[in-house]
């Protein structure tokens, strides 16, 4: 199996109320569903002798229910920058099909492969001060900003660690003001849950 690394700037927008019960009961809420976007710009990365640094990837995903038990959808776009070996070597990424556990583990639950696009990916990222912008035209786009304080309106500050996540370890809870998926999976939403964060994926699982 070919050794393997990603790490960088990561950002899941989904449904869910802001701070995402998915990663602590394991449970959607308000809704019985989860669906959103997940995505990486990958600052320092390689697939066997491939670098992956600069590339973008993002992926549309729709759960019928918890995630634990599966039946989810999933489609992937990747940069259109991405090489021909650059986008091998992703795609045996996130298929799971090379180690990885977090990549393994969404593999197992989203059996539903909608497709791959190779399109642009405009990505704008600020994990300190909660502000982030993912947008794929024509198929997906997403905005984060900082919670609120009520009554006062200002930032709010919440950070959730997670000693042994598998997704990430640490993450900065925002709010996503938009969060639209146009092409296979359908969905808008405003004013639900975003996490940033800065995590380091590879063949072995993830290390921070």
């Amino acid at each position: 199996m070919p050794a393997w690394q990603m790490k960088g700037e990561y950002i899941k927008n989904c449904n869910c109320l802001q701070s995402c019960p998915c990663d602590t009961t394991g449970n959607p809420a308000p809704h019985t569903f989860c669906e959103g976007l997940v995505g990486m710009h990958i600052q320092k990365g390689t697939f066997d002798k491939v670098d992956l640094s600069g590339i973008n990837w993002v992926a549309a995903f729709h759960f019928p229910g918890a995630m634990h038990q599966g039946n989810g959808d999933i489609e992937v776009f990747v940069d259109e920058k991405a090489t021909e070996p650059q986008r091998e070597g992703l795609l045996q990424i996130l298929s799971g099909k090379t180690g990885g556990t977090f990549f393994e583990i969404i593999a197992a639950v989203a059996p539903n492969f909608k497709g791959v696009h190779f399109v642009p990916i405009d990505w704008r990222f600020n994990k300190e001060r909660r502000q982030a912008r993912v947008s794929v035209p024509g198929f997906a786009e997403t905005a984060t900003e900082p919670l609120k304080v009520i009554p006062s309106g200002e930032d709010q500050r919440v950070i959730v660690q997670m000693p042994n996540g598998f997704e990430y370890k640490e993450m900065e809870v925002a709010q996503a003001v938009t969060l639209k998926g146009t092409g296979a999976i359908k969905f808008d939403w405003k004013g639900t849950h975003s996490s940033l964060a800065h995590v380091e994926h590879t063949d072995k699982g993830l290390v921070a």
